[in-house]
Protein backbone atom coordinates (compact mmCIF):
# COMPACT_ATOMS: atom_id res chain seq x y z
CA UNK A 1 0.00 0.00 0.00
CA UNK A 2 1.68 3.23 -1.12
CA UNK A 3 0.92 6.15 1.37
CA UNK A 4 2.12 9.59 2.57
CA UNK A 5 2.41 10.19 6.07
CA UNK A 6 2.41 13.69 8.15
CA UNK A 7 2.92 13.67 11.41
CA UNK A 8 1.62 16.28 13.76
CA UNK A 9 3.41 17.16 16.83
CA UNK A 10 6.41 15.79 18.61
CA UNK A 11 4.95 12.27 18.85
CA UNK A 12 3.50 12.09 15.55
CA UNK A 13 6.87 13.70 14.07
CA UNK A 14 8.77 10.73 15.98
CA UNK A 15 6.53 8.13 14.59
CA UNK A 16 6.74 9.12 11.21
CA UNK A 17 10.19 9.46 11.02
CA UNK A 18 9.92 5.66 12.46
CA UNK A 19 7.99 4.45 10.05
CA UNK A 20 9.80 6.59 6.80
CA UNK A 21 13.13 4.63 8.24
CA UNK A 22 11.49 1.48 8.63
CA UNK A 23 10.38 1.25 4.67
CA UNK A 24 13.40 2.84 3.14
CA UNK A 25 15.97 0.86 5.15
CA UNK A 26 13.74 -2.59 3.74
CA UNK A 27 13.54 -1.19 0.74
CA UNK A 28 9.52 -2.34 0.60
CA UNK A 29 8.70 1.52 -1.26
CA UNK A 30 5.30 1.86 0.52
CA UNK A 31 5.78 5.53 2.30
CA UNK A 32 6.26 7.88 -0.76
CA UNK A 33 6.48 10.86 1.20
CA UNK A 34 7.44 11.71 5.00
CA UNK A 35 6.87 14.73 6.30
CA UNK A 36 6.13 16.59 10.32
CA UNK A 37 4.75 19.87 11.18
CA UNK A 38 4.76 21.05 14.84
CA UNK A 39 4.50 24.25 16.41
CA UNK A 40 7.83 23.62 18.53
CA UNK A 41 11.02 24.37 16.40
CA UNK A 42 13.08 22.02 18.96
CA UNK A 43 11.03 18.85 17.88
CA UNK A 44 11.47 19.26 14.56
CA UNK A 45 15.27 19.94 14.67
CA UNK A 46 16.26 16.19 15.29
CA UNK A 47 13.35 14.82 12.69
CA UNK A 48 15.68 13.93 9.56
CA UNK A 49 12.44 14.16 7.37
CA UNK A 50 11.00 16.88 5.95
CA UNK A 51 9.53 19.01 8.71
CA UNK A 52 7.46 22.66 8.93
CA UNK A 53 7.13 24.95 11.89
CA UNK A 54 3.84 26.34 12.49
CA UNK A 55 2.22 29.26 14.70
CA UNK A 56 5.60 31.35 15.33
CA UNK A 57 3.24 34.58 15.12
CA UNK A 58 1.21 33.20 18.43
CA UNK A 59 4.06 30.46 19.98
CA UNK A 60 7.16 31.82 18.67
CA UNK A 61 8.38 27.91 17.71
CA UNK A 62 8.15 27.35 21.76
CA UNK A 63 4.84 24.46 21.30
CA UNK A 64 1.48 25.19 22.39
CA UNK A 65 1.86 24.11 26.23
CA UNK A 66 -0.53 21.55 25.74
CA UNK A 67 -3.52 23.39 24.42
CA UNK A 68 -5.36 21.22 21.85
CA UNK A 69 -7.66 23.90 21.14
CA UNK A 70 -5.11 26.35 20.38
CA UNK A 71 -3.21 23.64 18.59
CA UNK A 72 -6.35 23.37 16.14
CA UNK A 73 -6.25 26.90 16.26
CA UNK A 74 -3.00 27.42 14.56
CA UNK A 75 -3.67 24.26 12.45
CA UNK A 76 -6.97 25.77 10.74
CA UNK A 77 -5.12 29.88 10.45
CA UNK A 78 -1.85 28.05 8.18
CA UNK A 79 -3.90 24.94 7.04
CA UNK A 80 -3.49 26.97 3.12
CA UNK A 81 0.57 27.05 4.12
CA UNK A 82 0.54 23.38 4.84
CA UNK A 83 -1.13 22.50 1.78
CA UNK A 84 1.37 24.30 -0.62
CA UNK A 85 4.00 21.87 1.09
CA UNK A 86 2.23 19.41 0.41
CA UNK A 87 1.15 19.72 -3.15
CA UNK A 88 3.57 17.29 -5.01
CA UNK A 89 4.06 15.03 -2.29
CA UNK A 90 0.46 13.56 -2.39
CA UNK A 91 0.47 12.37 -5.92
CA UNK A 92 -1.67 9.83 -7.52
CA UNK A 93 0.34 7.06 -6.99
CA UNK A 94 -0.52 7.39 -3.33
CA UNK A 95 -3.31 5.02 -2.36
CA UNK A 96 -4.01 6.91 1.34
CA UNK A 97 -2.78 9.70 3.29
CA UNK A 98 -2.07 8.84 7.29
CA UNK A 99 -1.35 11.84 9.49
CA UNK A 100 0.05 10.83 12.48
CA UNK A 101 -0.43 11.94 16.14
CA UNK A 102 0.36 11.74 20.02
CA UNK A 103 -3.48 12.53 21.26
CA UNK A 104 -2.61 13.27 24.78
CA UNK A 105 -0.40 17.01 24.03
CA UNK A 106 -0.95 20.14 22.23
CA UNK A 107 -0.20 20.30 18.28
CA UNK A 108 -0.77 17.23 17.76
CA UNK A 109 -4.15 16.51 19.99
CA UNK A 110 -5.69 19.73 18.19
CA UNK A 111 -4.06 19.78 14.85
CA UNK A 112 -3.98 16.19 13.67
CA UNK A 113 -7.99 16.34 13.98
CA UNK A 114 -8.02 19.61 11.86
CA UNK A 115 -5.41 19.03 9.02
CA UNK A 116 -7.31 16.15 8.26
CA UNK A 117 -10.73 17.98 7.96
CA UNK A 118 -8.52 20.30 5.08
CA UNK A 119 -7.45 17.22 3.63
CA UNK A 120 -10.28 15.32 3.16
CA UNK A 121 -11.91 18.89 1.68
CA UNK A 122 -8.86 18.45 -0.91
CA UNK A 123 -8.11 14.84 -1.81
CA UNK A 124 -10.39 11.81 -3.00
CA UNK A 125 -7.87 9.35 -1.47
CA UNK A 126 -9.01 7.80 1.88
CA UNK A 127 -7.45 10.17 4.52
CA UNK A 128 -6.90 7.56 7.98
CA UNK A 129 -5.14 8.62 11.12
CA UNK A 130 -2.62 6.96 13.65
CA UNK A 131 -3.50 7.91 17.04
CA UNK A 132 -1.57 6.89 20.44
CA UNK A 133 -3.63 7.35 23.01
CA UNK A 134 -1.83 8.39 26.82
CA UNK A 135 -0.75 5.62 29.56
CA UNK A 136 -2.77 5.04 32.26
CA UNK A 137 -0.13 7.16 34.60
CA UNK A 138 -0.04 9.99 32.57
CA UNK A 139 -1.39 13.22 34.06
CA UNK A 140 -5.26 14.50 33.79
CA UNK A 141 -4.31 17.22 31.13
CA UNK A 142 -3.23 14.16 29.06
CA UNK A 143 -6.17 11.94 29.35
CA UNK A 144 -8.70 15.07 28.97
CA UNK A 145 -6.95 16.29 25.56
CA UNK A 146 -7.35 12.67 24.26
CA UNK A 147 -10.80 11.88 24.69
CA UNK A 148 -11.11 15.40 22.64
CA UNK A 149 -9.20 14.55 20.54
CA UNK A 150 -10.13 11.24 19.72
CA UNK A 151 -13.74 11.97 19.23
CA UNK A 152 -12.74 14.68 16.86
CA UNK A 153 -10.35 12.47 15.11
CA UNK A 154 -12.45 9.88 14.61
CA UNK A 155 -15.46 11.85 13.59
CA UNK A 156 -12.71 13.02 10.56
CA UNK A 157 -11.13 10.74 9.53
CA UNK A 158 -11.77 7.43 7.34
CA UNK A 159 -10.73 5.36 9.93
CA UNK A 160 -7.89 6.09 12.88
CA UNK A 161 -5.93 3.01 13.93
CA UNK A 162 -5.80 3.13 17.90
CA UNK A 163 -2.73 2.45 19.80
CA UNK A 164 -2.71 2.47 23.22
CA UNK A 165 0.42 3.93 24.90
CA UNK A 166 0.58 0.63 27.52
CA UNK A 167 -0.26 -2.14 25.11
CA UNK A 168 3.30 -2.07 23.02
CA UNK A 169 6.28 -1.31 25.58
CA UNK A 170 7.82 -3.58 28.48
CA UNK A 171 7.51 -3.62 31.73
CA UNK A 172 10.73 -2.02 33.80
CA UNK A 173 11.14 0.92 31.67
CA UNK A 174 11.65 4.33 31.72
CA UNK A 175 9.01 6.97 30.05
CA UNK A 176 11.82 8.09 27.38
CA UNK A 177 12.81 4.10 27.28
CA UNK A 178 8.79 3.52 26.83
CA UNK A 179 8.39 5.98 24.33
CA UNK A 180 11.37 4.66 22.51
CA UNK A 181 10.03 1.04 22.50
CA UNK A 182 6.37 1.92 21.20
CA UNK A 183 8.00 4.18 18.65
CA UNK A 184 9.82 1.01 17.10
CA UNK A 185 6.93 -1.13 17.50
CA UNK A 186 4.51 0.61 15.88
CA UNK A 187 7.07 1.34 12.82
CA UNK A 188 7.73 -2.67 12.77
CA UNK A 189 3.72 -3.37 13.02
CA UNK A 190 2.33 -0.31 10.46
CA UNK A 191 5.54 -0.64 8.45
CA UNK A 192 4.78 -4.35 7.80
CA UNK A 193 0.84 -3.71 7.14
CA UNK A 194 1.84 -0.77 4.51
CA UNK A 195 4.50 -2.64 2.97
CA UNK A 196 2.33 -5.81 2.36
CA UNK A 197 1.42 -6.42 -1.39
CA UNK A 198 4.32 -3.83 -2.45
CA UNK A 199 7.40 -6.08 -2.37
CA UNK A 200 7.33 -10.01 -3.30
CA UNK A 201 10.31 -11.78 -2.69
CA UNK A 202 8.59 -15.19 -3.55
CA UNK A 203 5.49 -16.48 -5.06
CA UNK A 204 2.58 -16.18 -2.76
CA UNK A 205 -0.57 -17.98 -3.22
CA UNK A 206 -2.81 -14.86 -2.19
CA UNK A 207 -0.92 -11.68 -2.15
CA UNK A 208 -2.74 -9.06 -0.14
CA UNK A 209 -2.79 -5.69 -1.67
CA UNK A 210 -3.99 -2.53 -1.21
CA UNK A 211 -7.35 -2.49 -2.12
CA UNK A 212 -7.64 -5.24 0.80
CA UNK A 213 -7.16 -2.91 3.76
CA UNK A 214 -8.94 -0.29 1.91
CA UNK A 215 -12.24 -2.73 2.29
CA UNK A 216 -11.13 -3.72 5.68
CA UNK A 217 -10.93 -0.08 7.30
CA UNK A 218 -14.13 1.12 4.86
CA UNK A 219 -16.56 1.44 7.52
CA UNK A 220 -14.81 3.85 9.95
CA UNK A 221 -14.54 4.22 13.01
CA UNK A 222 -11.43 2.74 15.44
CA UNK A 223 -9.25 0.20 13.58
CA UNK A 224 -6.77 -2.11 15.71
CA UNK A 225 -3.79 -3.90 14.63
CA UNK A 226 -2.45 -6.86 16.39
CA UNK A 227 0.94 -8.75 15.55
CA UNK A 228 2.49 -12.22 17.02
CA UNK A 229 5.53 -13.96 15.45
CA UNK A 230 7.81 -17.59 16.05
CA UNK A 231 10.37 -19.34 14.18
CA UNK A 232 9.05 -21.65 11.82
CA UNK A 233 9.56 -24.87 10.21
CA UNK A 234 11.61 -25.62 6.62
CA UNK A 235 8.35 -28.13 6.44
CA UNK A 236 5.17 -25.91 5.88
CA UNK A 237 3.27 -29.06 6.93
CA UNK A 238 4.80 -28.35 10.85
CA UNK A 239 3.91 -24.70 10.74
CA UNK A 240 0.08 -25.05 10.47
CA UNK A 241 0.00 -25.04 14.36
CA UNK A 242 2.35 -22.35 14.18
CA UNK A 243 0.47 -19.65 11.99
CA UNK A 244 -3.23 -20.62 14.14
CA UNK A 245 -1.44 -20.20 17.43
CA UNK A 246 0.20 -17.18 16.42
CA UNK A 247 -3.02 -15.23 14.85
CA UNK A 248 -4.79 -16.19 18.13
CA UNK A 249 -1.67 -14.41 20.08
CA UNK A 250 -2.39 -11.47 17.73
CA UNK A 251 -5.69 -11.02 18.58
CA UNK A 252 -5.61 -11.77 21.65
CA UNK A 253 -3.00 -10.78 23.55
CA UNK A 254 -0.42 -8.44 20.43
CA UNK A 255 -3.48 -6.02 19.74
CA UNK A 256 -2.42 -2.08 19.60
CA UNK A 257 -5.78 -1.69 21.35
CA UNK A 258 -6.09 -4.32 23.78
CA UNK A 259 -9.57 -6.12 24.07
CA UNK A 260 -10.67 -4.93 21.60
CA UNK A 261 -11.54 -8.06 19.20
CA UNK A 262 -15.28 -8.10 17.70
CA UNK A 263 -15.28 -5.76 14.62
CA UNK A 264 -16.85 -5.15 11.36
CA UNK A 265 -14.42 -6.75 9.27
CA UNK A 266 -10.27 -8.20 9.45
CA UNK A 267 -7.83 -8.58 7.55
CA UNK A 268 -4.82 -11.65 8.24
CA UNK A 269 -1.79 -11.67 7.15
CA UNK A 270 0.43 -13.72 7.02
CA UNK A 271 4.24 -12.81 6.37
CA UNK A 272 7.15 -15.54 5.78
CA UNK A 273 8.65 -17.77 3.71
CA UNK A 274 6.59 -18.59 0.83
CA UNK A 275 7.94 -22.30 1.35
CA UNK A 276 7.14 -22.58 4.93
CA UNK A 277 3.55 -20.62 5.07
CA UNK A 278 0.36 -23.58 5.37
CA UNK A 279 -2.44 -22.93 3.32
CA UNK A 280 -4.53 -25.06 6.12
CA UNK A 281 -3.47 -23.01 9.21
CA UNK A 282 -4.44 -20.05 7.16
CA UNK A 283 -7.44 -20.90 6.37
CA UNK A 284 -8.35 -22.55 9.96
CA UNK A 285 -7.20 -19.14 11.14
CA UNK A 286 -9.14 -17.09 8.90
CA UNK A 287 -12.15 -19.44 10.42
CA UNK A 288 -11.02 -18.23 13.67
CA UNK A 289 -10.78 -15.34 13.25
CA UNK A 290 -14.55 -14.78 12.00
CA UNK A 291 -16.03 -16.84 15.34
CA UNK A 292 -13.46 -14.33 17.22
CA UNK A 293 -14.52 -10.96 15.58
CA UNK A 294 -17.68 -11.62 14.87
CA UNK A 295 -17.51 -10.88 11.47
CA UNK A 296 -18.11 -12.97 7.89
CA UNK A 297 -16.08 -10.48 6.46
CA UNK A 298 -12.72 -11.78 7.17
CA UNK A 299 -10.20 -11.35 4.54
CA UNK A 300 -6.55 -12.94 4.50
CA UNK A 301 -3.17 -13.32 2.32
CA UNK A 302 0.23 -13.55 2.26
CA UNK A 303 3.67 -11.16 2.63
CA UNK A 304 6.24 -13.47 1.14
CA UNK A 305 9.46 -12.66 2.98
CA UNK A 306 12.83 -13.92 2.71
CA UNK A 307 12.65 -15.10 6.35
CA UNK A 308 13.04 -18.02 9.28
CA UNK A 309 9.95 -16.75 10.75
CA UNK A 310 6.17 -16.31 10.53
CA UNK A 311 4.41 -12.84 11.51
CA UNK A 312 0.60 -12.88 11.59
CA UNK A 313 -0.98 -9.23 11.13
CA UNK A 314 -4.71 -9.04 12.49
CA UNK A 315 -5.95 -5.44 11.11
CA UNK A 316 -9.34 -4.91 12.70
CA UNK A 317 -12.19 -2.34 10.83
CA UNK A 318 -14.53 -0.86 12.84
CA UNK A 319 -13.54 -2.01 15.97
CA UNK A 320 -16.00 -2.76 18.70
CA UNK A 321 -15.08 -0.70 21.80
CA UNK A 322 -13.40 -2.20 24.23
CA UNK A 323 -13.54 -1.75 28.33
CA UNK A 324 -10.01 -0.35 28.05
CA UNK A 325 -11.40 2.09 25.52
CA UNK A 326 -14.39 2.61 27.71
CA UNK A 327 -11.70 2.85 30.73
CA UNK A 328 -9.94 5.57 29.08
CA UNK A 329 -12.93 7.68 28.20
CA UNK A 330 -14.16 7.85 31.61
CA UNK A 331 -10.67 9.04 33.14
CA UNK A 332 -10.73 11.53 30.01
CA UNK A 333 -14.25 12.20 30.97
CA UNK A 334 -13.48 12.77 34.75
CA UNK A 335 -10.25 15.00 33.64
CA UNK A 336 -12.14 17.51 31.41
CA UNK A 337 -14.97 18.08 34.47
CA UNK A 338 -12.01 18.66 36.84
CA UNK A 339 -10.42 21.13 34.38
CA UNK A 340 -13.96 22.76 33.87
CA UNK A 341 -15.33 22.62 37.24
CA UNK A 342 -18.40 20.35 36.03
CA UNK A 343 -19.11 21.74 32.80
CA UNK A 344 -20.52 18.94 30.41
CA UNK A 345 -21.62 18.90 26.98
CA UNK A 346 -22.20 14.89 25.65
CA UNK A 347 -21.55 14.79 21.92
CA UNK A 348 -22.44 12.21 19.49
CA UNK A 349 -19.76 10.41 18.24
CA UNK A 350 -19.57 8.10 20.79
CA UNK A 351 -23.02 7.70 22.19
CA UNK A 352 -23.44 8.82 26.17
CA UNK A 353 -20.10 10.16 26.12
CA UNK A 354 -19.87 13.09 28.25
CA UNK A 355 -16.65 14.45 26.46
CA UNK A 356 -16.53 17.80 23.99
CA UNK A 357 -15.44 17.72 20.56
CA UNK A 358 -13.11 20.27 19.53
CA UNK A 359 -14.37 21.56 17.34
Amino acid sequence: MKVVLIGVGQAGGKITQALAEFDYERGFGAVQGAFAVNTARADLQNLEIDTMLIGQDRVKGHGVGGDNELGAEIMKDEATEVMDELDGRVTSEADAVFVIAGLGGGTGSGGAPMLTRKLQRIYEMPIYGIGVLPGRNEGGIYQANAGRSLKTFVRESDSVLMIDNDAWHSSGESVEEGFDTINSRIAERVGLLLAAGEVIEGVGESVVDSSEIINTLKSGGIASLGYASAEADEDAGENINVITSTVRNALLTGTSLPNAVKADAALLIVAGHPDRIARKGVERARKWLEEETGSLEVRGGDFPLGSERIATLVLLGGAERSQRLDDFLERAREAQESREEGTRDAAQTFENDELDDLF
